[in-house]
């Protein structure tokens, strides 16, 4: 084994070595799932986000060779100005992937693979697996493994070196070129929390699409012989040092590389909202079907919330009435009040006028915080407490766990086709029953493709 100055050699090594049939059972499919998940968010953002016309549209006005699918507008732009595109639609809806522990690494892996093997051409099915299972498995090691004190955003700040894995190996970059990827990545590699912590913006949602243009650029520059930092990850001021305090554990992201990839555990959303609500969003539901109550009932919702669970909750009026799609999403008192009114969230649930429902907004009012560390997120993402204080003077309880899509629950195919056919009829021009059924299968099967860019062909409608 070659020893390395910085761990960017390491991965680099594992990235250009890597081959499908060296994948777990787990991870292969995960990789689908993750493919077919995304392509679907995607879908769905073009045609809920009002902002993401603006950023299609400077896309398609930058102009240059028509190399890459802008998903659901249905344009062609360079490789890299698409990934941006379908980057920034991947993550808006917050409805995309995550890891047991938080933070999304398909959001921008799958839209930068894409972007790539329609540039490069005849990517088949299993080199398309290779290439997301290995950057999800890069993503996850270094998600687990850096002291992480919810000031970076590690979805950014790591993303981009996820994304630029599975970027070089769609284009077959050699280890040399790889490590020198993941150097000029560095340059891409920033973004705070307060993303998540601020209201009003419309990058919350958009995050992705930079980390999937920078991915996109540094492996380009790379299969050009562009060198990139040597010891981006490990140096004096390297990645770990500047972002992490120097608190990481090597040994542990070198554990079984190339042997054991982590994809098998990714998670895919029941709720297009932040994860953080989702114990919230389960324990309304249930809470009221198990005690029969109705809306009219609720005097208070209690719920127990940990540091980064009140951050969604704070500053509390704002977030009781959120101004934008992203802020909504990011809004414990919000979903909650959807759950609590309607017994479900739903994609609609955060569209139009249904961001101004009457019914919601005053629930939403009824959503009260209560600070418990028990919650605190210290890795996996936490659980939570909620409680319903009725008007008649009872009060009911439930822990907010067991929620569909987690460890312990995971997502089935059928469960994700049904979420992608959903999605699918919210893009801005939805494909048809029947290309949606094609896709579908295609991802299923993708290891039998000779060439993905027929998944790109069907969702873009065209045979050419």
């Amino acid at each position: 084994m070659t020893i390395h100055t910085d761990i960017a050699g390491d991965f680099a090594d594992f990235v250009s070595r890597a081959r499908f049939e060296d994948i777990p059972g787990d991870a292969v499919e995960a990789a689908k799932k993750s493919i077919l998940d995304t392509l679907g968010v995607v879908l769905a953002a073009s045609g809920v986000e009002p902002a993401v016309r603006g950023l299609t549209k400077f896309v398609m006005e930058s102009g240059g060779a028509a190399e890459s699918t802008v998903l659901g507008f249905g344009g062609r732009a360079p490789a890299m100005m698409a990934a941006f595109a379908n980057g920034a639609m991947a993550h808006c809806l917050d409805f995309d992937d995550h890891a047991p522990e938080g933070h999304h690494p398909s959001s921008s892996i799958v839209p930068v693979a894409f972007a790539l093997a329609e540039r490069v051409g005849g990517v088949s099915g299993r080199d398309m697996i290779t290439a997301v299972a290995a950057g999800q498995d890069m993503f996850l090691r270094l998600r687990r493994n850096v002291g992480w004190k919810q000031d970076w955003h590690l979805t950014t700040v790591l993303g981009v070196f996820s994304a630029t894995a599975s970027a070089g190996r769609i284009l077959s970059l050699s280890q040399r070129q790889l490590a020198n990827a993941f150097g000029i990545a560095s340059m891409q590699s920033c973004g705070t929390m307060e993303l998540a912590y601020g209201v009003g913006s419309d990058l919350r949602g958009m995050y992705a699409g930079f980390s999937s243009k920078g991915a996109v650029l540094a492996a380009l520059l790379a299969a050009q012989d562009i060198t990139g930092i040597q010891t981006v990850f490990e140096g004096k001021a390297g990645i770990f040092n500047v972002y992490f305090d120097g608190q990481y554990e090597k040994e542990k992201m070198l554990l079984g590389l190339g042997r054991d990839y982590a994809g098998g555990s990714i998670l895919y959303k029941p709720w297009p909202s932040c994860g953080a609500s989702h114990p919230y969003i389960h324990g309304t539901i249930e809470l009221m079907k198990e005690q029969g109550l109705a809306l009219e009932d609720i005097e208070q919702i209690r719920v127990h919330v940990g540091d980064f669970q009140n951050r969604l909750c704070l500053p509390l009026d704002s977030r009781r009435k959120p101004a934008t799609l992203a802020d909504a999403k990011f809004s414990i008192p919000f979903c909650v009040a959807v759950a609590a009114t309607r017994g479900q969230v739903s994609i609609a649930d955060f569209t139009g006028e249904r961001l101004r429902d009457p019914r919601v907004l005053a629930t939403a009012q009824k959503v009260v915080p209560v600070l418990d560390e028990r919650f605190d997120w210290k890795m996996k993402l936490p659980e939570g407490r909620l409680e319903i204080l009725t008007r008649d003077g009872r009060t009911f309880g439930r822990a907010a766990n067991d929620v569909p899509g987690g460890s312990d629950t995971p997502m089935t195919w059928d469960y994700l086709f049904d979420k992608f056919s959903d999605c699918a009829s919210f893009a801005v021009a939805p494909p048809s029953g029947e290309k949606i059924k094609q896709v579908k299968e295609m991802c299923r099967h993708l290891e039998s493709l000779d060439d993905v860019t027929d998944v790109v062909r069907a969702l873009r409608g065209d045979a050419s």
